[in-house]
């Protein structure tokens, strides 16, 4: 068991280390010195601003789920408690969950199990988000992604892999439902419990209100990716382009610390599917993701000060 935590701690950092000599080696320390120095900044303080909505968002949207259960934590404390969580996530996957409610119980006196389940609630709100922004992208861009497919696979061979994969589905779906072995039951288990929690949403009192607040997250996190493109010179993306190397950056955040290593390679390899070349797209990649970074550290470093001193009287 104590093997499993630490190659989860040990395994991603392996991996971000490895993919910034990888990325390193397509665009060269100098080269990446040269971008940043000719970076535009006023673009980029427009992309954190952004950034910095959608935590205060994330903040305010946390008191829907606390109030059903007797709760009203003061906005500065839930502002600082997300903050923290981000940074927490940077070093320890995962360990940004257990930070924010943790904080939550030390500050506001909500017990852990019960911030932690409002936390676990909220995740799957994001999953459907993503999800959803993948929808659309998949809908704004189908041409875009029939002819890539098409180039690379032959248009028959598409609708039959489409075909096993519609079938796959089925037979997943009922093969969960009446699996009786640990991994069928653990896969349903989670299934039921993302299926209770999107319709927990609906049923709360603020509901629309929670919607709200989710939705513009997203929009926020998305406007913080599109903002910070003119900030390289003579770096043009499309929409479509700015949501599929959203959606690139957002999977190497989960994969790896943070995104360490992993985020410029990922969006890099997406903006070259819209012919921006290999340099450029990592060097825009290093640019975001040191921006998102170095905004977490800087404001998570100061959520650790500012709590006690807030709440030195508690």
């Amino acid at each position: 068991m104590k093997l499993k935590k630490t190659l989860k701690i040990i395994l991603p950092l392996i991996l971000g280390g490895f993919l910034v000599w990888y990325s390193l080696g397509i665009v060269s320390p100098q080269e990446l010195v040269t971008y940043f120095t000719n970076a535009n900044y006023w673009w980029i303080s427009l992309g954190l601003f952004f950034g910095i909505l959608s935590h205060l968002s994330r903040a305010y949207r946390w008191k829907y789920l606390l109030q059903p259960l007797g709760y009203q934590p003061k906005f500065i404390n839930s502002t600082l408690a997300v903050l923290v969580a981000y940074l927490m996530n940077i070093f320890l996957p995962r360990a940004g969950e257990v930070t924010r409610a943790a904080v939550m119980a030390n500050y506001e006196d909500i017990p852990f199990e019960k911030g932690f389940g409002t936390i676990v609630a909220e995740r799957i709100a994001d999953l459907v988000m993503m999800l959803l922004i993948i929808i659309i992208t998949l809908f704004i861009q189908f041409d875009f992604i029939w002819e890539l497919l098409s180039q690379k696979i032959n248009p028959k061979n598409i609708l039959i892999y489409i075909g096993v994969i519609i079938v796959g589905f089925v037979i997943f779906i009922r093969f969960i439902k009446k699996g009786k072995s640990k991994i069928a039951q653990k896969i349903k288990s989670f299934v039921l419990g993302l299926k209770d929690g999107i319709t927990s949403i609906f049923k709360m009192k603020n509901k629309w209100s929670f919607i709200f607040h989710t939705v513009f997250i997203w929009v926020m996190y998305v406007a913080m990716f599109w903002a910070t493109i003119p900030a390289v010179e003579n770096l043009s993306v499309p929409f479509g382009g700015v949501l599929i190397g959203f959606i690139a950056g957002g999977f190497s955040i989960a994969a790896t610390n943070g995104g360490v290593g992993l985020y410029p390679v990922a969006v890099a390899g997406a903006l070259s599917l819209f012919g921006i070349d290999e340099v450029t797209g990592n060097a825009f990649g290093w640019i975001m993701w040191t921006a998102q970074t170095a905004m977490i550290i800087v404001f998570g470093g100061l959520s650790f000060l500012l709590l006690p001193l807030y709440n030195k009287n508690n």
